[in-house]
């Protein structure tokens, strides 16, 4: 235990990622031998492996969660012998299969669960591969990558149709996890033996469902540290493919290349250009581009719209990532129409798709009815709090005035029909004081009454909209700019607005180890003064940690104390109450 929590981290991230920039910059450049050899410098690193054990052990979610040998939560001896033995080899033990619920869905989703060992080989791994294809990977491509999130997504798109309106192919490709072709996978990946075999290992592990031992000939199963990159690997070239084909048109190559766009969202994608053929011929060659390595388009997920217009009995606009894109005629030339018969001018609009409103306000009635019989609002208020600031944070970057106008409107409603269910034999007015009252002018403030103070309601309408500004096209967390993506960080629309303050109280860097937050990192609220030796809950009191430091931390105060954790699994999602694509969330190991 003494060893273990006296080790240097800070020295181990900085020689690590001096490894990680220079294979980034070896790959950029194109140089093949120097990234094996690199990646072999760092498969080895003692301190590699020392922060790959961390992360499964100590940092994320899953450290509770055991495979099939039934090890999890290990002890700082254990992580230190875990450390020891930790090599890449040939072989991978199975994997362990449990269901869970899609959201809004009575389906449940299949998820893989890698024992500790194989999770702390696959973290070291991906230490040594994420940095080579950052350098690779398209600038469109967004889902499960480091610095990116759905919202650079949504502002891509926003960019492309941002001169003229566009056809645009809305696709979803069917149970991309589970088909994916391994030989053409490890093919793509093109790295040297050893590590080819460690991923062919997992691969072809096969998986326990119960006591029954299932064979994966194809797939990369969902839930593991490796998976997701493997996912994307497997689906890198398809914006290249269409801008080549873009290039091949009649007219100026560099016109043709910028007027077609592919937007990535890990298996789901848009494909925008003002011609619907070219949008044809474009989903054509990438049919044929999955079809080779094992994949095809789901047809019922799978659409041709137009921004602006009607096309037979599809409306214009299309929804993707939980928001519906749509071009609306404005401006005095709103009904005009030029020689072509199309309208003159137009404004681009981005809000929650009516799905994610629809799951959303049902999530918030069915708290309510949960606790219609509670002895106060103060639950009530706690139950919902969170689940309206996540929703509200992650749509507050696009425009969801409105929509927050109409959920607040329903939300009071709803707690009226709450609060005449527990007193109705009483006088309307008599209630109204209770439990509602005034604040910033409304009169209709849904509140709490306690001994210090009074506990409100925070409402959709309490967030403001704000500018969100896309992460620029080809730049990298590898490329040393470290300050660049703390601000980042620090302006997400997925983190809570205490976390954000915070960040940028700290310049993007944690107070117990000196240490960037970098894109991944677990990061918990903490009492600078424990509130059991009289700290108070204010921003003065508050400061962010990594999940690791707050451990050695609350070991030093001799405290136990529950702090707020802020988590990023995947890429984007921090709250269960957004409608994100169906993937996200997978990778909870």
């Amino acid at each position: 235990m003494v060893v273990w929590a006296q080790v240097s981290w800070r020295k181990l991230e900085r020689t690590v990622y001096k490894l990680q920039k220079r294979i980034y910059q070896a790959s950029v450049r194109g140089d093949v031998k120097a990234v094996h050899k690199l990646q072999k410098t760092l498969l080895n690193s003692w301190s590699a492996k020392m922060l790959a054990v961390r992360k499964v052990t100590q940092d994320n979610q899953g450290k509770n969660t055991a495979g099939i040998d039934g090890q999890k939560a290990l002890t700082p001896k254990a992580r230190l012998t875990l450390v020891e033995k930790l090599e890449i080899s040939r072989k991978s033990t199975p994997i362990r299969r449990v269901w869970i619920p899609k959201p809004g869905k009575t389906e449940k989703r299949p998820l893989g669960i890698p024992t500790i060992t194989e999770r702390a080989k696959q973290a070291l791994v991906k230490l040594a591969l994420e940095p080579e294809w950052e350098a690779k990977f398209e600038p469109n491509s967004y889902g499960f990558r480091p610095g990116r999130s759905c919202m650079d997504a949504i502002e891509g798109i926003k960019a492309a149709i941002k001169q003229k309106s566009k056809y645009a192919l809305d696709a979803d490709i069917a149970k991309c996890f589970d088909k994916i072709d391994h030989k053409k996978l490890l093919g793509k990946i093109n790295t040297f033996p050893k590590l080819r075999r460690q991923i062919k290992a997992w691969l072809k592990s096969g998986v326990y469902d119960g006591r029954t031992w299932f064979p994966t000939e194809e797939g990369t199963p969902q839930g593991g540290i490796i998976y997701p990159l493997l996912a994307n690997i497997a689906l890198h070239g398809m914006e290249k493919i269409v801008k080549e084909f873009a290039r091949t048109l009649p007219g100026k190559k560099s016109h043709n290349e910028s007027q077609i766009s592919l937007v990535r969202y890990a298996d789901d994608f848009v494909i925008l250009h003002p011609k619907l053929e070219v949008v044809m011929k474009a989903k054509a060659l990438i049919e044929e581009f999955l079809h080779e390595i094992g994949l095809e388009l789901r047809p019922e997920k799978t659409r041709i719209t137009h921004t602006l217009e009607k096309i037979g009995k599809e409306t214009p606009g299309f929804d993707f990532l939980g928001f519906n894109i749509r071009q609306y005629p404005v401006g005095k030339y709103a009904t005009g129409k030029n020689t072509h018969g199309k309208p003159l001018g137009y404004k681009t609009y981005v809000k929650p798709s009516k799905k994610a409103i629809k799951i959303h306000y049902q999530r918030l009635a069915n708290e309510i009815d949960k606790l219609k019989s509670c002895r106060s609002q103060i639950e009530l208020i706690k139950r919902l709090n969170p689940i309206i600031t996540g929703w509200s944070n992650y749509y507050s970057k696009v425009n969801s005035a409105k929509v927050f106008q109409d959920l607040d409107n329903l939300l009071t409603w709803k707690l009226i029909s709450w609060t005449k269910a527990r007193h109705q034999h009483k006088s309307t007015k008599r209630w109204i004081r209770k439990y509602f009252g005034i604040k910033d002018g409304s009169s209709w403030v849904f509140r709490a009454v306690t001994e210090n103070k009074n506990l409100y309601l925070v409402y959709h309408g309490d967030f403001h909209i704000q500018k969100y500004v896309k992460v620029k096209g080809e730049v990298s967390p590898y490329n040393s700019d470290l300050t660049y993506w703390a601000t980042r960080m620090g302006k997400s629309a997925e983190l809570p607005t205490r976390v954000s303050k915070l960040l940028k109280k700290q310049k993007g860097k944690c107070t117990e180890c000196g240490m960037y937050f970098r894109d991944g990192d677990v990061m918990e609220v903490d009492h600078v003064i424990p509130r059991s030796q009289g700290g108070v809950d204010n921003y003065k009191n508050y400061q962010l940690l990594h999940r690791h430091c707050h451990d050695i931390k609350t070991k030093r105060d001799g405290t136990h104390e529950k702090s707020q954790i802020i988590e990023e699994p995947c890429d984007v999602k921090i709250s269960s109450t957004v409608l994100e694509p169906s993937h996200v969330g997978d990778n909870v190991a």
